[in-house]
């Protein structure tokens, strides 16, 4: 049994004002009993290409920005495996900017880099417009990483729109997938739930998602709904818009048990159909 906790947190203009919230929260969830504490996409920065540029740092385990520093820190401190979320990352060599996500250890080891593999570029008449290849560039690797309850994979919002990921991970041995993210009150009420679940029944694992809490102050409002599914695609745990925590108590013996009652791992026909983890990538 593994704890999770999810944190929604409010989200601001301040950078140190974000970071400092994050702490007190991954600090207040460790204190509660979670072993893994994920933080929201963009937890350090409003969301919104205008932002990316201006909050954007160099990730590199050898010489830690601002943001890296503390999650490094909040891990150590808390002695939890730490999603954080995600920050808007510049590329030293290029300039190039992109949306990743860091893993960290409880020891402060750098265990896992995702960057925002599907960028969320969209056009809904009279609802929302959004470019975010405007700004950023693609991520061009999957992502996961070890923990002693298991393998989890990575993605961050608009890749969970993309079934290719999970299913991946989840033939290639993970137990669960991760999605920092932020829908937003177009897309969230239509699909936030439904995709959770979706990833979760196709795959027989469990699925979490974290958004940032609603700011009807900013430019982009947050659909929230931090929610966690289990591997028969029940919601376990979930929220409203509000900031907060939401928390929930992994049973991995779970995903076992769902596999061999409906032994759909096994059955696939690859005779077909092609094997999507067959293929080479990293």
């Amino acid at each position: 049994m593994m704890k999770l906790a999810l944190v929604q947190l409010a989200v601001g203009a301040h950078k140190a004002v974000n970071l400092c919230n994050a702490r007190a929260k991954v600090l207040e969830a460790a204190q509660a009993g979670a072993q893994m504490v994920v933080l929201p996409e963009c937890f350090n920065s409003p969301y919104g290409t205008k932002y990316f540029g201006s909050y954007a740092e160099t990730i590199d385990s050898s010489q830690l920005g601002e943001s890296t520093r503390a999650l490094q820190e909040m891990a150590q401190t808390g002695k939890v495996y730490v999603v954080g979320g995600s920050i808007p990352e510049r590329e030293p060599a290029t300039g190039r900017l992109f949306n990743t996500c860091t893993v960290w250890s409880p020891e402060g080891t750098l265990v896992a880099q995702h960057r925002k593999l599907h960028l969320f570029d969209i056009d809904i008449p009279g609802r929302i417009t959004f470019r975010e290849s405007d700004v950023l560039s693609p991520g061009t690797s999957l992502t996961s990483f070890t923990t002693p309850w298991g393998e989890f994979g990575v993605g961050i919002c608009y890749d969970m729109r993309f079934p290719e990921l999970a299913m991946v991970a989840a033939r290639r041995g993970c137990v669960g997938m991760v999605y920092p993210g932020a829908f937003n009150t177009t897309t969230g009420p239509l699909h936030w739930e439904l995709l959770l679940r979706a990833r979760a029944v196709d795959n027989q694992m469990f699925v979490a998602a974290c958004s940032p809490a609603r700011d009807v102050e900013a430019e982009y409002h947050a659909w929230g709904h931090s929610t966690v599914v289990d591997p028969s695609a029940r919601v376990i745990a979930t929220t409203d818009e509000s900031p907060g925590i939401v928390y929930a108590d992994i049973d991995l013996q779970l995903v076992d048990e769902v596999r061999r009652s409906i032994p759909v791992t096994t059955q696939r026909r690859f005779d077909i159909y092609p094997d999507v983890a067959a293929n080479k990538c990293t």
